[in-house]
């Protein structure tokens, strides 16, 4: 309902004083919208709604939808006057006008209708007197964060051993190991802890999701990129993707985690990808379903890893770790209260860590704890059920903040193990009016602390990169179940996967509002056709199948994703100008292409294009006219666009082309001064755009992300390099590694805000080096280097790259290990180190390598066969090896 009080409020301002009519009416219902919401607040509080408080929440609910949309059809009728239309037009039009402007005055009239009814009912049902329960405990908002990786569960040490010496015994043949268990006993961080401990020690490894409902195909692409293999730009059938699969891991020693697989057929069909070839190649099974686990085991008991809940002893450790940092650190007043509580967790992981993550975010009063345990329930058992599980996880969903819920619910727009990427979903809040700016002038700031919040309750588990930034994340199996419970009682979203959940749709007591529509295996459901009475009132749609509807049926979408998965198709979006209340749009169609109008002017609440396909036709020149445009990736095959100076809203630009592009539409990119992010690419591009593209560059004083995918000459390079000081103050992440610089610049050593650092020098000496070491903030740097000068060697000692976390080091020239010195105390967070080992290589590594006390992974990169090496491979990973050896971490080595 916020978002219609906010829409009223517009209808009360200056903009529309001469319409009395309409401003008495939106005053009216503000008042008795503004009652209702507040009792609706007030209900949100309470665990458990009688039939009848529930029959008026919903009805008021869908009444606050028809408001909005009939709001937003006034608005967008009134907006619309086409200055350059002659005295006939502009009089059928004003009469059009004044008929459409009678029909919503009726509409309001009839909300209205429905909006003093609903009051009434409130008051006769004494809605307002109800209280919340008392297991309901008021959310700090000093929030503490408590989410940790996976990696620190307690209690998977032992079994992990156990199976890791397993895993690498000397057998030859194809050995399949099965870890068997309900949800929330970690099966996956055991199989991800053994994968990454394994690491290094075959030629190919992989670790992938399958989902309950997987669509083979998708499945198997992306197997083939978690095995970085080039995929075909042509369409292929599954029998000719196990085909590749295959070759490619033919006469490779492999090892290949299949993540919460639960169907023996889909075992059957992808199991066809793992040629048996008796050189030591492992695969890890994780499932729920003790038939696949036995099966994909070929019924050997031995095979199988039956997971069990942590005993009392790793249950407290992990539950106070969390909570006060150590697995000890309970105060005594809390022991009782905290051993019920650990009682009804069962010993599920899942369950400890998110009443821990819920209780973290409480006062440490007794009392508040108590409150906690009360609302777990009075049943308590040494064995735990689902049932359980799910009242902890409604637990933490209660205790969430009003404004975090609907966001938290947004998620069920995504299929199971579906990898989120963050900036995405965030983005999505924010075009269907989930961020509030309340809480914040900057609505993509807004929506980040939003996301933080859930991840410091652990409602979802993010995925790290190493350069430090959370870049995606996932949701929890039975963290969707609930939500997707949730989402049916409160009509926030439908999925429809099979012919029976669309006639389930289309039989709804209420309208759909949001929808995902998800393939099945062989798209089996991509030809079932939908009804425009359910799509007429969707806000977000997500569609991940061949053939789509009329875009003209979704009248008030806002989010439109669609997914042309590896299907060579055109998806077409010439309609899509008529959709007036879009605001985000986003396509992947890679092996496709997409087909925009010859305009996009109707689109004035856009906010976010991103197009990932070919571009079948010409681009909407008018796109540089948008009001409200943000965010823009620009499609492959696009041509220059001309105005860019016009988008003074646009605050990412990405896929900017340089060799398209001319000097002029270059220079024109300094006015952008909104811009956050900009991403560019090009071929060889000539020196007269390079010193446009320096001098605009230099303006964009507001840039956090630049990245520059381009061959640049070293003159342009030059020019940036000489800068006397740093044009970028707040610059968090620097891709330049096509910008080939003399020498590492001088103003780099400013960048106080800088992460991440891609950088390639044609000479490099040690004190450039240690002028990069100084950067506070850097967690990620790619250093490239044609030579150390002067034969120099860079000693790295105590007080350099404080915070880093991970170091590509690769000179074109000279022995790697000769240039490198790590003095103790050196990159005391360092946990990759990543070298170019070329065929100067003298046999040795890095000299301090022990020093790096926190490294858990030594990257080798191999760029090729060279006949002039006198050295191998095998050479190469032995004398690592055999240095990790003596490491006091025993790091990893991995070569590639």
């Amino acid at each position: 309902m916020n978002p219609l009080i906010g829409k009223l409020t517009v209808l009360l301002s200056d903009e529309y004083k001469k319409l009395t009519g309409v401003r008495r009416q939106a005053s009216f219902l503000m008042k008795e919208l503004s009652a209702m919401n507040a009792a609706l607040h007030n209900l949100e509080l309470m665990e458990e709604l009688d039939l009848v408080v529930k029959d008026w929440r919903d009805h008021v609910r869908e009444m606050s939808y028809d408001m909005e949309n009939c709001i937003d059809d006034f608005m967008h009728q009134f907006g619309r006057e086409d200055a350059k239309a002659g005295f006939v037009k502009k009089t059928t039009r004003r009469l059009k006008k004044l008929w459409k402007r009678h029909r919503i005055a009726v509409q309001i009239e009839e909300l209205k209708a429905l909006a003093i009814e609903a009051n009434a009912r409130r008051e006769r049902y004494k809605i307002d007197d109800l209280k919340p329960s008392s297991g309901s405990v008021a959310v700090d908002p000093r929030l503490r964060a408590v989410y940790q990786e996976g990696a620190s569960l307690v209690g998977i040490d032992g079994p992990m051993e156990e199976l890791a010496s397993w895993l690498m015994n000397t057998q030859m043949k194809l050995k399949v190991l099965s870890i068997v268990g309900f949800g929330g006993l970690g099966k996956t961080t055991l199989a991800k802890q053994l994968y990454d401990k394994s690491r290094g020690q075959f030629r190919c490894e992989a670790f992938f999701a399958v989902s309950q409902k997987p669509d083979i195909k998708v499945l198997l692409n992306r197997l083939e990129e978690k095995l970085y293999m080039t995929q075909s730009s042509h369409a292929r059938g599954i029998e000719d993707i196990i085909e590749d699969i295959r070759k490619h891991l033919k006469n490779k020693r492999y090892l290949i985690v299949v993540d919460d697989l639960w169907d023996q057929s889909v075992w059957n069909v992808i199991s066809r990808s793992f040629p048996n070839e008796g050189n030591g190649s492992r695969l890890i099974v994780t499932t729920r379903v003790e038939g696949v686990a036995v099966m994909a085991c070929r019924n050997d008991q031995e095979c199988i890893y039956r997971m069990k809940p942590l005993n009392e002893q790793h249950s407290r450790m992990l539950f106070f770790d969390r909570l006060f940092g150590s697995g000890d650190g309970c105060p005594s007043y809390l022991e009782e209260v905290s051993a019920d509580i650990l009682k009804k967790c069962g010993g599920l992981p899942l369950a400890i860590i998110t009443i821990a993550s819920l209780l973290a975010n409480q006062e440490g009063s007794r009392s508040v704890w108590e409150n906690i345990r009360s609302s777990m329930g009075a049943r308590s058992t040494i064995n735990p059920t689902l049932g359980d599980m799910k009242n902890i996880l409604n637990l933490s969903y209660m205790h969430l903040p009003l404004h975090l819920r609907p966001c938290f619910l947004y998620l069920g727009m995504y299929p199971e193990d579906k990898e989120i990427k963050i900036s995405v979903l965030i983005r999505e809040w924010v075009a269907e009016g989930l961020v509030s700016n309340l809480h914040g002038p900057d609505s993509m700031d807004v929506g980040k602390s939003y996301f933080n919040e859930l991840i410091n309750r652990s409602m979802v588990q993010s995925i790290r990169r190493v350069d430090g930034e959370l870049y995606s994340c996932r949701v929890h199996d039975l963290m969707l179940d609930l939500i997707l419970s949730k989402c049916a009682e409160d009509n926030f979203l439908s999925v429809a996967s099979s012919s029976a959940d669309i006639t389930k749709l289309q039989g709804c007591k209420y309208n759909v509002r949001r929808l995902s529509l998800r393939s099945m295996a062989g798209g089996a459901t991509n030809g079932l056709a939908i009804g425009a009475s359910v799509l007429s009132q969707v806000r977000s749609c997500a569609w991940a199948r061949k053939s789509m509807p009329p875009l003209l049926l979704f009248k008030y979408l806002r989010v439109l994703t669609l997914d042309g998965g590896s299907d060579d198709l055109t998806i077409d979006l010439s309609a899509i100008n008529q959709l007036f209340q879009l605001r985000y749009l986003r396509v992947e169609a890679y092996y496709g292409s997409i087909e925009l109008p010859c305009a996009l002017k109707g689109l004035v609440y856009l906010e976010t294009l991103d197009l990932a396909g070919d571009l079948k036709n010409s681009f909407p020149s008018d796109i540089v006219h948008l009001p409200c445009l943000s965010y823009l990736r620009i499609p492959s095959g696009a041509p220059a666009i001309q105005g860019f100076e016009n988008m003074k809203s646009l605050r990412t630009l990405r896929l900017f082309d340089l060799d398209k592009n001319s000097v002029k539409d270059i220079r024109v990119l300094s006015e952008l001064t909104n811009l956050r992010e900009l991403e560019l690419c090009g071929g060889d591009v000539e020196t007269s755009k390079i010193d446009a593209l320096v001098s605009s560059v230099g303006k964009l004083h507001n840039l956090k992300y630049l990245r520059v995918s381009t061959d640049l000459v070293t003159d342009g390079s030059n020019q940036l390099g000489l800068l006397s000081s740093s044009p970028f103050k707040h610059m968090e992440r620097l891709e330049l590694w096509w910008w080939e610089f003399p020498r590492v610049p001088k103003w780099m050593g400013d960048l106080h805000c800088l992460r991440v650092l891609y950088v390639r020098c044609m000479e490099t000496f040690a004190e450039d080096v240690h002028v990069l070491g100084k950067l506070p903030c850097l967690v990620w740097l790619e250093l490239s280097v044609t030579k150390i000068a002067a034969a120099e060697r860079a000693v790295l000692g105590k007080g350099v790259f404080p915070v880093l976390e991970y170091f590509v080091f690769w000179p074109s020239k000279g022995d790697a290990m000769e240039l490198l010195v790590f003095e103790e105390g050196a990159m005391p967070k360092l946990r990759t180190l990543q070298l170019e080992v070329n065929a100067e290589w003298g046999g040795s590594t890095p000299v301090g390598m022990e020093h790096l006390i926190l490294l858990e992974e030594i990257n080798l990169h191999v760029p090729g066969e060279d006949d002039k090496s006198s050295w191998t491979k095998d050479d190469l990973v032995s004398a690592f090896r055999k240095a990790s050896k003596l490491h006091p971490n025993r790091p990893s080595v991995i070569d590639w």
